[in-house]
Order: structure tokens, then C-alpha cells, then sequence
């Protein structure tokens, strides 16, 4: 079942969209403005990443909240970022070329790795937050399946094979921080 929307707050909207409408191409298609239940107010702001799912971000108003919220998926849980991350569908290797290269030339570094089941490629958002796009690459076999069961219930299993990884550097500074300081001037 497809996932309507996945949620999180932000404590820079600008940077945000910055990243996320223009760097990795989604749509902002829908801001909700209303009260929060402890009194203060909300934008939840709704960008389309396709097939119907979305992803939205929280811009909070609410003095019974704060303002020292972390946002980081993963550091500010003391983890390293790359154990709670979002990853996105992509459908081909064509697609997943693009959103490497719109990654690129918007100043974000990418990290690609070939799972040999499927291929990723990772930046950090402005939350500080690891994102993915996902290409699978082959379907799953009944040994497959048989492994993921055995390892629910069994640390006694061979590690998967090595992955290829590959560093794409950026040229540029990223998006988000290159508008930051055309506001400043």
C-alpha cells in the first residue's frame, strides 16, 4: 500500500523548498494554515513526489512547542545519518541519472551505491536528513525471502555481498545556501 504522506517539521521552510521543489523536483501543490492544539498556529506545507504520495513539512508557530526542536531524522537522535533516512521510487536508470545529476548542479554531493538488488543515491536535505532516491533493479527471489525470514529470528547469517560505491561531488555551493545569501544582500 502506497503511503498518502510522510510528515516532519522544519525549522527553514525556504531552505526546504529550496531543496525539494527546485533541487529534487517536486511539486508544492498544498499548504494547510490552521491552530495547533496547544494554541499557537502551523503551515503544513505539501509537496507531490508522484503516483498520489506526497511529502510535507511543518513550519511551527506554537510558543508551547519552543523553538529548540531538532529536525534531523537521525543525528539528533544521536545516530549516524544514514540509519533513519527517506528514500523515494524511482522507476529506471534514466530517471535515477537525472535526479543524480539535478543533485549535482544544485550543489548537493551524491553518494551512489549499487546494492546489487538495487542502486541509491544519497544527499543531505537541509534538516539534515539523509535522502534517497531507490532504483530496484531485479526482483526478489525465493532466497531472498528465505534469508529476510532467517534473519528475523537469527544473527547467524552471511553478510550481503560488498556494495560498488561511488562520491559525486558537487561544483557549486548548494541551492539552499547560495538563495540564503542572495536575501542577505
Amino acid at each position: 500500500m502506497p503511503f498518502h504522506h510522510i510528515a516532519v517539521a522544519t525549522k527553514d521552510m525556504p531552505a526546504i523548498d529550496a531543496f525539494y521543489g527546485e533541487a529534487t523536483g517536486f511539486e508544492l501543490v498544498k499548504v494547510e494554515i490552521a491552530p495547533t492544539p496547544e494554541g499557537g498556529w502551523a503551515k503544513h506545507f505539501f509537496y507531490d513526489t508522484g503516483n498520489g504520495e506526497m511529502m510535507a513539512f511543518w513550519e511551527l508557530h506554537d510558543d508551547t512547542i519552543g523553538k529548540d526542536y531538532k529536525t534531523a531524522l537521525s543525528l539528533d537522535m544521536g545516530m549516524p545519518p544514514w540509519v533513519n533516512h527517506i528514500a523515494f521510487f524511482t522507476p529506471d536508470k534514466e530517471d535515477l541519472v537525472v535526479r543524480r545529476d539535478r543533485w549535482l548542479n544544485a550543489g548537493y554531493n551524491v553518494l551512489e551505491i549499487d546494492h546489487g538488488w538495487c542502486i541509491s543515491l544519497y544527499t543531505m536535505d537541509p534538516n539534515g536528513t539523509l535522502t534517497e532516491f531507490c532504483l530496484t533493479t531485479r526482483e526478489f527471489t525465493e532466497e531472498d525471502k528465505r534469508i529476510a525470514k532467517a534473519a528475523v529470528f537469527s544473527d547467524n547469517v552471511e553478510n550481503s555481498p560488498p556494495p560498488k560505491i561511488t562520491n559525486h561531488k558537487a561544483k557549486v555551493a548548494p541551492l539552499h545556501t547560495r538563495l540564503e545569501r542572495t536575501k542577505a544582500s
